[in-house]
């Protein structure tokens, strides 16, 4: 059985959050936005508690910090290819 290859290469789906269909770009884009906010989140929930001494793990802590980082370079990544293509087809004569 062939599958696609957006279910091969999405995200996994975080706690407390639905994969729903994106409804265009904005949507996409939006959804990609909370995504990255919620590791973001994540991430500082995790080192609070291990500052606070709440039977957080060190390795845990770290984790959660290098998904959010990798998340917001990919997200960035992305934007700039987003950028990129928008300038080239702006260059294109018409």
């Amino acid at each position: 059985m062939i599958r696609p290859i957006a279910a091969a290469v999405s995200p996994p789906v975080l706690a407390g959050e639905s994969r729903r269909p994106a409804e265009g770009f904005p949507a996409a884009l939006r959804q990609a936005i909370e995504r990255v906010e919620g590791l973001q989140r994540a991430a500082d929930e995790s080192t609070l508690k291990l500052l606070a001494g709440e039977n957080e793990e060190v390795h845990q802590t770290v984790l959660a910090v290098q998904r959010a980082e990798l998340a917001f370079q990919l997200f960035l990544e992305v934007r700039n290819k987003v950028v990129q293509a928008y300038q080239e087809i702006m260059r294109m004569p018409i």
